[in-house]
């Protein structure tokens, strides 16, 4: 028999994996499928199988529901997720930013050149994101593709990805081959960007690779002005050089 589930707690294509291979592990379940995107879980099983028994087979960051007639939720009783604002989940994100940027505006404070503050800030910024991308090399990658075009295409752009963005990163708080860098980072970003976009028109609901899997960041529009703000800089720094 065929049951489908609403499944929450999912964050990139490694979790997907998780939540079918928990679940296959089952003696009487024949097969189990994850529609990542639309967040649920079909499962074709020996015999009816109580949600208490699928909750079990999962890690506890996995919070599974039973789907009604009308396509929503009824939220497991033991387990009950609470959604978090946009605000509170970007934090992270928000935070780094600002601490990059006053870090920035500390280093020119007395002798202010904006061409100087915009290296060290895209400097900064590549080093510090690499970081955590490099926390979690297979997570990264898994997320990453599933929104950048040259990451679904290539998969082992994913993996050298946060070594482009360290390397980038060094070359601009070093001053070497600054137009060659913001070339490279004209083009990396502007592909990411168009992936980003695409998403956020589809309405998609998957986790933001920035700052790889250590911090769970959604994809919103704050992915986007991040990725937009580091284009427009480039574009500046290249139009005075």
């Amino acid at each position: 028999m065929n049951q489908t589930f609403l499944i929450s707690g999912m964050n990139c294509g490694s979790c997907k994996a998780n939540v079918e291979n928990s679940i296959n592990s089952h003696e009487h379940v024949i097969e189990a499928v994850v529609d990542f995107e639309k967040k649920e879980l079909i499962v074709s099983s020996k015999k009816h199988l109580e949600l208490a028994t699928f909750q079990k087979l999962l890690n506890s960051k996995y919070t599974i529901s039973i789907k009604n007639h009308q396509g929503n939720s009824k939220s497991n009783e033991t387990l009950v997720l609470e959604e978090k604002s946009k605000l509170h989940q970007l934090k992270p994100l928000l935070l780094i930013i600002l601490y990059i940027t006053t870090a920035c505006i500390l280093l020119h404070y007395n002798n202010w050149s904006w061409d100087k503050f915009m290296l060290d800030f895209m400097g900064l910024f590549f080093i510090v994101f690499s970081f955590f991308k490099m926390l979690d090399l297979n997570g990264f990658a898994q997320s990453f593709k599933m929104y950048d075009p040259l990451a679904k295409r290539i998969p082992v752009y994913g993996w050298i990805y946060p070594f482009i963005e360290t390397t980038l990163g060094l070359m601009f708080l070093i001053r070497y081959e600054i137009n060659v860098a913001l070339i490279i980072t004209l083009i990396i970003l502007l592909i990411t960007t168009i992936g980003v976009t695409k998403t956020l028109l589809a309405k998609k609901s998957i986790q933001c690779a920035c700052l790889g899997t250590a911090l769970k960041l959604p994809m919103t529009e704050a992915t986007f002005i991040e990725n937009a703000i580091m284009i427009v800089m480039a574009i500046l720094i290249l139009g005075g050089v």
